[in-house]
């Protein structure tokens, strides 16, 4: 799986933070930071949770 995020098309809603907090994280701003780009397996239904519910739809999934 490999994560990457569209940071000019985020919101700063946090719904990523929230579902996969140790994947993805918020700058000062409250952009999307991907902590890990290459999560372990283990992380895969938080992420996947994470994608489905970014508002903007920053984020993408390459499995």
């Amino acid at each position: 799986m490999r994560i990457t995020v569209a940071t000019e098309a985020c919101v700063g809603a946090g719904q990523c933070v929230l579902s996969a907090p140790d994947v993805f994280d918020q700058d000062d701003d409250g952009v999307v930071e991907v902590l890990a780009a290459e999560p372990d397996a283990e992380q895969s239904g938080p992420v996947h949770l994470a994608l489905q519910l970014c508002p903007s739809g920053a984020i993408s999934v390459q499995d």
